[in-house]
């Protein structure tokens, strides 16, 4: 790597190339790393637009500036004094979305491991995960709607109080009365933290993606909406359909069965691997089967 390195530099010297060093090549990467990740950001975001309308005000003050035109010049160079926080302004809700995806990438998790209520032997229990899936499968059977936040490594202390703290053991039986109709508590979503129901009747924020099905309605818009914004697992059954979707990262599979669902839970369970290959053997009367 040294001799590489070296031969590089004599290169660059014989053509009268300004002397390089290692870490113009580290700030070389990072700078084409970020432009990458800023272009793939534009191009998913409302800023797309954006940016195709600066290359057309780019072509005309260039124009403007051929055939010079100083009125448009100068009323241009007023406006881009401004032109800065106007884009902070309009584009808020997509900038504060990159930041949050950003804080929420495994690069920054891997290198510093914050707090974390998991356990020895993962995020939640195997018998946390059957209630849930219970709980759902019920719930569709008969038609009840429910809306409920697995959380993970992002701590939703904010979306918590906006509902009312419950605190109690995960059970498929706490869940159906939860959201059975016409109860205090059925309306809003259920977080849950570890094996316990920690809040329920919470409020959640709505996507605003556009790619999402108009037949799609507020209890699964606010299921997105919520996986947009944090690491957690949402899932939700239609009240209309009697449905089970699943939202993560900002995706949304529909009309998923329990098989599905388990896998779901058990990707974000985050067991440890000794006890992954312990899970294959169920224990009936003493003997494995």
């Amino acid at each position: 790597m040294a001799n590489l390195f070296e031969f590089a530099k004599s290169t660059f010297e014989k053509f009268n190339m300004p002397q390089i060093s290692w870490t113009d090549f580290i700030e070389i990467l990072v700078i084409a790393f970020l432009i990458y990740e800023i272009i793939l950001w534009i191009k998913n975001t409302k800023a797309y637009a954006l940016l195709k309308g600066l290359i057309v005000i780019g072509v005309f003050l260039l124009f403007a500036e051929i055939f010079e035109m100083s009125t448009i010049l100068w009323i241009a160079n007023k406006l881009f004094t401004i032109a800065a926080t106007v884009i902070v302004v309009v584009f808020q809700p997509e900038l504060r979305k990159a930041l949050e995806q950003l804080g929420r990438s495994n690069l920054f998790s891997n290198m510093i491991h914050f707090e974390s209520n998991s356990t020895s032997g993962g995020k939640f229990s195997d018998n946390t995960i059957h209630e849930i899936i219970r709980a759902c499968t019920e719930m569709a059977k008969v038609k009840t709607g429910a809306l409920i936040i697995v959380e993970q490594n992002n701590v939703l202390s904010d979306i918590e109080r906006t509902g009312i703290a419950v605190d109690a053991v995960v059970s498929s039986q706490l869940l159906i009365n939860i959201f059975e109709h016409n109860t205090p508590l059925h309306d809003g979503a259920v977080i849950i933290r570890g094996d316990r129901v920690a809040a329920a009747t919470c409020y959640l924020p709505l996507s605003d993606n556009a790619s999402l099905s108009k037949e799609l309605g507020t209890r699964h818009r606010a299921g997105v909406g919520m996986s947009e914004i944090a690491d957690s697992l949402t899932i939700i059954v239609s009240e209309q359909t009697g449905r089970i979707s699943v939202a993560y990262e900002g995706e949304l599979v529909r009309n998923v069965d329990a098989d599905h669902l388990r896998k779901r839970l058990e990707m974000i369970q985050d067991k440890p691997e000794s006890e992954k290959k312990h899970a294959f053997f169920k224990v009936k009367g003493g003997k494995k089967v």
